[in-house]
């Protein structure tokens, strides 16, 4: 076995032995930028590789081209300084995207990322592995990294061993921030570990490299140099993140039967559903690729189940969405009509926004689901909820649905119709507004 203590910090040295003991099957080795962590994944990935003939591992990342161009190529990096020659001790097949080793281990360089055609992540389906790695892990789902958990059973009988997964990744919210906080509180399960990453556990960095992150923005600084998961980046953010997580365990009174949809546009969006019972989030109905007819029967066949008054029923009246409204009779949302009683809100989408964050907030609004992957898009989604111009003598607004687009590589339908819920919040169904 190769012997790489000399180039360990104490702390890399803790993190490999979690790697190779006979408790630990998950390790998060999260924090500063230039750390190692990178390094350690691939260190413990070639180690086992050649310690166990014939085992095969993954190293994944979000996008497959990224991890080419930055942790494989780390991987060709530490098997130079080791002496561990291409075509001797390995090959690499680019198309196949598959490392062969002289004793028929193999390592796998798969894409991890959330594909509206794969939502169920069945590409890893058939997989049976000895271990994986995931570098970058706050980019990736906790869907898809708990379907790769479910894929460790390869040859582990063989040699004695137990389900291995190393992640790395700088501090994020998310799901990678419930284990670091889980581990601060001491709550994390045994069989999981955190290891706190900062610059100076990198022996080998570049005097130069803490120069230029201290050039970066505070929020950067935080994250990248001082290795902190807790830095603030709130300054524009409606919603505060602790309460978007609150939201899916809140008791909140029940009251009067919603429904609020979002409807999708011209087939690229997702149509989704709420039934409301009063604040609370009781159900979630969401179609892909649906007719206006499917969609405004699947509303009725709600509303006549759930005795819902047609006066609480609220869909997106903007693009094709106007077609379901029609057909329900309902009330339509018009995203960016003015809002109400004349305040200082850009439209009236932003006057519910905000209204929301405040109900959110203050725990008032409640979401009953077991679906992880829908809590990981609500929340990314509402992480995006920001003010926009605050330092301009202008109507407030937040941020628009195509900046979020870019942001998120999809459109915000869930907090969307979340928004939705807040027009009868904001009085009315009285007087002068009252719903017709």
């Amino acid at each position: 076995m190769i012997d790489i203590s000399p180039d360990l910090t104490s702390k890399q040295k803790q993190a490999l032995k979690y790697m190779f003991d006979d408790t630990t099957t998950e390790l998060l080795y999260g924090g500063a930028a230039g750390g190692g962590k990178s390094f350690l994944l691939v260190a413990y990935a070639i180690i086992t590789s050649l310690k166990y003939p014939g085992v095969r591992g993954l190293i994944g990342r979000s996008k497959l081209d990224a991890l080419k161009k930055t942790t494989l190529n780390t991987f060709f990096d530490v098997c130079s300084q080791w002496n561990i020659k291409a075509g001797e001790h390995y090959t690499y097949n680019a198309q196949s995207n598959i490392i062969k080793f002289y004793n028929d281990s193999e390592i796998l360089l798969k894409d991890l990322f959330l594909y509206p055609s794969d939502a169920n992540f069945d590409s890893l389906g058939s997989l049976e592995l000895t271990y994986a790695c995931i570098d970058e892990a706050n980019q990736i789902t906790e869907k898809a990294k708990n379907i790769l958990s479910s894929r460790l059973r390869y040859k582990l009988d063989e040699y004695n061993l137990i389900p291995k997964l190393y992640m790395s990744c700088n501090p994020a919210k998310g799901w990678v921030y419930n284990i670091y906080k889980e581990s601060r509180e001491n709550t994390l399960p045994q069989h999981k570990k955190f290891i706190q990453a900062l610059v100076s556990d990198n022996k080998h960095i570049s005097k130069h490299y803490t120069a230029q992150l201290n050039k970066l923005d505070e929020i950067s600084k935080a994250r990248l140099l001082r290795g902190d998961w807790e830095y603030d980046d709130s300054k524009d953010a409606l919603i505060e993140y602790d309460a978007i997580i609150n939201m899916f365990s809140n008791v909140v009174p029940t009251g009067a039967k919603y429904i609020t949809a979002d409807i999708a546009r011209f087939g690229k969006d997702k149509t989704v559903i709420y039934l409301w019972n009063g604040l609370q989030v009781a159900d979630v109905v969401v179609l892909d690729m649906s007719s206006m007819i499917d969609v405004a029967n699947k509303i009725k066949e709600i509303q006549q189940r759930e005795g819902v008054k047609l006066s609480n029923i609220i869909v997106d009246e903007d693009g094709v969405g106007g077609g379901a409204k029609d057909i329900l009779r309902c009330k339509g949302f018009v995203n960016n009509s003015k809002a109400i009683r004349g305040e200082n809100y850009a439209n009236l989408k932003t006057q519910c926004y905000y209204k929301l964050a405040d109900l959110i907030n203050r725990g008032q609004i409640g979401f009953s689901t077991n679906d992880i992957k829908l809590k990981e898009l609500l929340i990314q989604e509402l992480e995006q909820v920001r003010r926009v111009n605050m330092d301009k003598d202008t109507k407030l607004a937040i941020m628009s649905k195509d900046k979020i687009k870019d942001l998120i590589g999809r459109s915000p339908d869930y907090s969307d119709a979340l928004m939705m819920r807040c027009y009868y919040e904001l009085g009315l169904s009285r007087g002068k507004y009252s719903v017709r």
